[in-house]
């Protein structure tokens, strides 16, 4: 409905300059954060009293929305509106039907034995027709209150009602999907079967400008003209599973909303449903029938983060509105993967439909080529249905079951509350600005609680000037800002506001080394070429992540004899640059000495050559040095579980000499290992390959063992033995003997 306009977006170097560094999610100590709320999604998040979100993301006064009557009821799953202006509402769960005068005044007027009255319609005459479900009838009702069962049909749901050009009424019915006839011409209504389709539910109807009847169902998802004798004729095959209500427009076309699976109303639920609605043609009396799943309390918008999806895509959608052209075409003019749509209806403004919903009882103005404003939301659950007559549109809402009433005029003040915003840490605030003309207001709050409550602070004096206010909320983690837009008198623009930003500083906390693993000895790091990033980039001040994502390849393993590989995770809740520093000292000993520092990389080999063999400490220091300020920088560390250094490998000694006898040779040999256990032993004969050997005890599991070696096929001659023995830090003893047979 409304247009973003055209101002003026000239705006100060300093203004610039914040703006460029908003688009940094990455909180750091050492620079200010912006918070920029302009995004429509971002928007769609918080709550608008009278304000309306263009689909450019710019506020600006609503509709008037006023409240008309109050059924006390939960639910309204159907209304019509009569030639006099007086409006019908059908309600649930107590079956109640209430009329409300053109003066705004309601009155109770039937009382139905069924649990909800789930369809509404005004014959030519101006008697009211109500369908009840379940196993419900379609009663006669006149301006007294006095009913009359008109039709009781076999089946369970009575769904939707239209009256025909010729003043009969069509009915639409479900389990069986029958469209029933019934004239009231003779003395006795007479009922006829106009079509039986194959389909489960006829949800909606309605009535086009030239006089085509036009049928809503589910599961199928079909939109079908049925003439008079009965002939179906698909317009429309949506690929969602009902199509929940109709709506014909005045340049012949017809909107249609379906709804998915996910979302459908005509499935079995604990109580039953509303039923879908029908919408008027012009100036003519016209019902419209809703229904709704009782457990839905609205979705939420879909996030700032979420890829952006095609409004034809509706591989994921809930609900869709689709607009059949009088050639037959189809467009989707409107789909949403999270938000469920109730109403729809021709909007004041040509080209456009209004779309009811389950979130936060919105409504929205969408243009036949897809632009959507959210144009007005109530502070009911869902939008029920639509009447439209007249200039005003008449809203029926459930979750409280209300009468509500719109039209051209536009409210002279309206306030915005945005969604919360959590600075992750302790904030000082800044400054907060936007862009705006007329008369607009703004104040913030804060708090350390999620949700705004009691326990945080009351809203700010106002900020007046859009150019930049010094925030005088107090220090906390989250904060919220509201609007307060009002018409400006004799202004020749309308007052409209957005890219509302706010500055601060979060606190900044010591990084913290999460966790420190050693390697397996023998195991080293070796760093790897990583893609660079522009310098120019991190200058600026934005965030390098804005230019895609940098692949972090992590470091290469490679053989090192003695190496201690060390490797290690640390976090910092500012987001800053971290720098690392390794120490180590023996375990008897208290004075930590630096290996290494700078170092950007979060792993480092120690050679196990430059100290001496023992049981060490290893210290991981983190700083925060590299993007704070002299004097601000902070640092956290983590000590390592104990490792052994072992430089020195086994000896390999020969107890006694060799046993030589004429069919077999022994050979006994001790391996001791000082500062650890041996692991294993190998043996060779006369160069051969080595062979695994075990100790004398079965199990090489202490730093001394003895191998006792017995040769049998030896052939005469001299011959050499080689044992060779290792520790479990990988170093290696060797030992050679001749003997002679």
């Amino acid at each position: 409905m409304f247009r973003s306009p055209n101002v003026n977006r000239t705006v100060s170097i300093a203004t610039l300059f914040l703006l460029t560094l908003s688009f940094c999610p990455i909180i750091q100590a050492g620079q200010p954060v912006i918070w920029e709320t302009s995004g429509r999604a971002e928007l769609l998040r918080g709550d608008a009293r009278g304000v309306s979100i263009t689909d450019t993301g710019v506020l600006m006064l609503a509709p008037n929305f006023t409240e008309v009557f109050n059924t006390e009821q939960a639910f309204i799953w159907s209304s019509a509106i009569d030639s006099q202006g007086a409006v019908y509402l059908g309600t649930g769960h107590d079956g109640k039907i209430y009329r409300v005068g053109a003066d705004g005044k309601g009155s109770l007027l039937y009382d139905a034995a069924e649990l909800d009255v789930t369809a509404l319609a005004i014959g030519r005459d101006g008697v009211l027709y109500a369908g009840s479900s379940p196993d419900g009838k379609v009663y006669r009702i006149a301006s007294d209150g006095r009913a009359e069962v008109y039709f009781d049909p076999p089946d369970k749901y009575i769904w939707s009602l239209a009256i025909l050009p010729e003043g009969a009424v069509a009915i639409g019915t479900g389990d069986n999907g029958k469209l029933y006839r019934v004239s009231s011409a003779g003395a006795k209504p007479e009922a006829s079967l106009l079509i039986s389709t194959n389909q489960t539910h006829v949800i909606s109807l309605a009535v086009t400008a030239q006089g085509d009847l036009v049928a809503g169902t589910d599961p199928g998802g079909l939109v079908l003209r049925i003439s008079p004798d009965g002939k179906a004729f698909a317009l429309f095959d949506a690929q969602l599973r009902e199509i929940h209500a109709l709506a014909p427009a005045a340049d012949g076309s017809i909107y249609a909303l379906g709804l998915s699976d996910a979302a459908s109303t005509s499935r079995p639920q604990a109580a039953p449903g509303p039923a879908p609605q029908t919408s008027e043609s012009g100036n003519t009396p016209s019902t419209s029938v809703t229904i709704t799943a009782i457990d839905e309390s609205g979705a939420p918008i879909q996030s700032p983060g979420a890829p952006q999806r095609s409004r034809t895509d509706l591989s994921s959608a809930r609900s869709a509105v689709f607009r059949i052209l009088p050639d037959g075409a189809a467009d989707v003019v409107w789909s949403s993967s999270s938000v469920t749509a109730f109403a729809i209806a021709p909007a004041l403004q040509p080209g456009s439909v209004l779309i009811g919903t389950a979130d936060k009882g919105r409504i929205y103005s969408v243009t036949n080529d897809g632009r959507d404003t959210l144009l007005l939301q109530s502070t009911e659950g869902q939008i029920s249905s639509f009447l439209v007559r007249g200039g005003q549109v008449y809203v029926a809402s459930s979750n409280q079951g209300k009468l509500l009433r719109f039209g051209k005029e536009l409210v002279t003040s309206g306030s915005y509350e945005s969604p919360v915003r959590d600075a992750k840490l302790t904030a000082t605030w800044g400054r907060v600005f936007w862009r705006g003309a007329g008369s607009v207001e703004l104040q913030t709050r804060t708090g350390n609680g999620e949700r705004p409550d009691s326990t945080w602070s009351e809203w700010s004096p106002a900020y007046r000037q859009p150019e930049g206010n010094q925030i005088s909320s107090p220090r906390a983690r989250f904060i919220q800002w509201r609007a307060m837009l009002r018409s400006a008198t004799g202004a020749a623009s309308p007052t409209w506001m957005e890219d509302v930003s706010i500055v601060y500083l979060p606190r900044n906390v010591a990084p913290e080394v999460l966790s420190i693993a050693a390697l397996p000895i023998g195991i080293g790091l070796q760093s790897v070429v990583q893609m660079q990033v522009d310098p120019n980039v991190e200058a600026s001040g934005l965030d390098p992540s804005l230019f895609g994502a940098v692949a972090q390849v992590p470091p290469r393993r490679l053989f090192q004899r003695g190496a201690r590989s060390f490797q290690w995770q640390a976090e910092d809740r500012n987001g800053d640059t971290l720098e690392y520093a390794v120490y180590y000292r023996a375990l008897n000993e208290t004075t930590f000495r630096l290996l290494k520092d700078k170092l950007r990389d979060n792993f480092y080999t120690i050679d196990g050559a430059t100290l001496a063999d023992g049981r060490y400490i290893i210290k991981i220091t983190a700083s925060d040095a590299a993007d704070n300020p002299v004097g601000q920088a902070l640092s956290g560390e983590r000590l390592s579980e104990a490792v052994d250094i072992d430089n020195t490998p086994p000896a390999v000694k020969l107890v006694g000499q060799p046993q030589v006898r004429s069919d077999r040779v022994l050979a006994v040999f001790d391996v001791e290992d000082a500062t650890g256990k041996v692991k294993r032993a190998d043996a060779s004969i006369d160069g051969a390959p080595w062979s695994p050997i075990f100790p004398d005890d079965g199990i090489a599991d202490s730093g001394n063992e003895r191998y006792s070696l017995d040769f049998a096929t030896l052939a005469a001659g001299e011959h050499t033995i080689s044992l060779r023995a290792f520790d479990i830090s990988g170093n290696v003893g060797t030992l050679s003997i001749s003997i002679r047979r």
